[in-house]
């Protein structure tokens, strides 16, 4: 008899409907419900959202917290809710995540939407001073609160709303904070990205300084093959949370329900 524990999986909720899922992977210090506002705007769907290793209702699952391990964590979940027909929606962070998974031309998967997304080859502007101070970023309620204003965003937020992105920020592991600043933002994937098969949709922020239109363009867009590319205006690079709708639209218009 087979006895042997399986690992446990980071936490994820799928709501059933119509097909293909959508399977929304979120940013640097965001969580599953980073989603919400998207989500309630797709009515019907089917949706997987998922608290990635080390943040939110997964912060105590120990790492690596590497982007491999989140993108073997997002394949395992996937295969444990049972999704055979889907698309990946990776935001910043999960977007990088996503160019990993899709790398892998796992079966099932239909397309991958990019949004705001870690690009395929860092830019020029993450040095290591950049990074150095990045990792700092969600040290206190008060730097959260500073980086969510001064960088992250371009519109103004509702007050819950922005007390979501402080507590999901700072829900997060120790490890897992510094991961994406002092090593993920600076790794190079690009070699992965250019094994991407599915159509591909890149949505970026209008007013994004985090991922700015022109990084998309020259360090994502040229590794993908025949990529769309739709730039919401006004928008900063939480375009889940300040412009819900206008993703809503890109995301049904790339990925219709069957």
């Amino acid at each position: 008899m087979n006895t042997t524990q399986q690992p446990p999986l980071p936490t994820y909720d799928h709501k059933q409907g119509a097909g293909p899922t959508l399977v929304f992977l979120h940013y640097w210090g965001g969580s599953a419900r980073t989603w919400d506002l998207v989500v309630d705007r797709l009515a019907g769907r089917d949706l997987l959202t998922v608290d990635f290793r080390g943040w939110n209702r997964s912060s105590d699952l120990t790492g690596p917290y590497t982007l491999s391990q989140l993108a073997d964590d997002t394949l395992d979940v996937i295969a444990d809710s049972g999704v055979t027909d889907y698309v990946l929606v990776g935001h910043s962070m999960g977007g990088k995540v996503a160019q990993l998974v899709a790398a892998t031309r796992p079966a099932g998967l239909r397309g991958i939407v990019l949004v705001g997304s870690g690009p395929a080859k860092p830019a020029a502007a993450v040095t290591a001073e950049y990074r150095e101070a990045l990792s700092h970023a969600y040290d206190s309620e008060e730097s959260v609160a500073g980086a969510r204003d001064d960088v992250l965003t371009a519109t103004e937020l509702p007050a819950s709303i922005k007390a979501q992105i402080v507590a999901d920020s700072r829900g997060g592991a120790d490890a897992a904070r510094t991961e994406w600043p002092l090593r993920g933002i600076a790794q190079d994937i690009s070699e992965h990205t250019r094994m991407i098969s599915v159509p591909s949709l890149v949505v970026a922020g209008g007013n994004d300084r985090v991922e700015p239109v022109d990084v998309l363009v020259n360090n994502l867009v040229p590794y993908l093959s025949g990529a769309e590319f739709v730039v919401i205006p006004r928008t900063g690079h939480l375009i889940p949370l300040e412009a819900p709708t206008d993703l809503v639209d890109a995301i049904t218009a790339f990925a219709p329900a069957a």
